[in-house]
């Protein structure tokens, strides 16, 4: 008898075995079909993502410009609406500043006779205009400029009678008298009663302030020229004296301050120059 152990029956696999590595063959042969069909777009497949590159060149492509003639632009909606009528029959009319946001430049206009207008008519077709109520026989003439009120700026009108200046809002599509603290009209003195002499316009932190100016003289041959700042609301329709100081001293009659003391002006617009002036009766 042998001492070596007598082997025994070879041993079989488990059912379950086999049917565990069947199970894992389908899954990853059905992981490859899947694989082959998305990358394919097949139907019912998930949509690839597009690559890093195809996304950047899609967010850089710049976009294109609008057409003006078939998009109506900011300014472009800015302008008064249109009215029924415009500027008067024998009125002088002269070109002025954009007044009603439009881009476009204004026409502003004088009438003469007793029932006397000042008015602006806008490229946009709208016709705004108010009496000038004076008794100065002296013709009037007008300009107009944007100035700054408040927080921001606002169009005014200042229409010189010879004896005075009247001062306008022109914002919002409508001229109105800008009311002074005691709510009559704010108005400049031209000399007639020793208030003042002129009225100008100095440019401050990019914006044009409206001001009072007085030029006076013992003799003639020398003046004291002095400055009086006006404070606007945001729409020019309140008016109140700012700052005062002395601008010049000494100063000769020809001098381009004194001389801008004794006449009316906002910016470089000059009454009688760069608007327009009342027709002769």
């Amino acid at each position: 008898m042998s001492d070596s152990p007598t082997p025994g029956p070879t041993s079989a696999r488990s059912p379950w075995t086999w049917r565990a590595i069947v199970l894992a063959v389908v899954l990853v042969a059905a992981a490859v079909v899947w694989l082959v069909v998305r990358d394919d777009g097949g139907d019912g497949a998930t949509a690839a993502s597009p690559s890093p590159t195809a996304t950047a060149t899609a967010t850089e492509a710049p976009s294109a410009s609008p057409d003006p003639s078939s998009s109506p632009t900011t300014t472009g909606e800015a302008g008064c609406a249109e009215t029924d009528d415009g500027t008067p029959e024998g009125a002088d009319t002269h070109e002025v500043v954009d007044v009603d946001g439009d881009g476009e430049a204004d026409t502003a206009w004088l009438t003469g006779g007793a029932e006397r207008r000042f008015g602006i008519t806008t490229a946009s077709g709208a016709t705004f205009s108010t009496a000038i109520d004076s008794a100065s026989p002296q013709r009037a003439s007008a300009v107009v400029n944007v100035v700054a009120a408040g927080d921001s700026t606002a169009p005014i009108a200042l229409v010189d009678t010879g004896r005075e200046v009247l001062l306008f809002s022109a914002a919002d599509c409508d001229l109105a008298a800008t009311q002074n603290l005691a709510g009559a009209p704010y108005t400049f003195d031209k000399g007639f009663t020793g208030q003042g002499t002129g009225v100008g316009c100095t440019e401050v932190d990019g914006a044009l302030r409206l001001a009072g100016l007085d030029a006076t003289s013992p003799d003639g041959s020398s003046f004291t020229v002095t400055r009086t700042f006006v404070d606007l609301d945001d729409a020019a329709l309140n008016a109140s004296n700012g700052d005062e100081a002395t601008v010049a001293d000494d100063a000769g009659p020809d001098d381009p301050v004194v001389v801008t003391a004794q006449e009316t002006s906002c910016g470089e617009a000059v009454v009688g120059e760069d608007g327009p002036v009342e027709p002769e009766s």
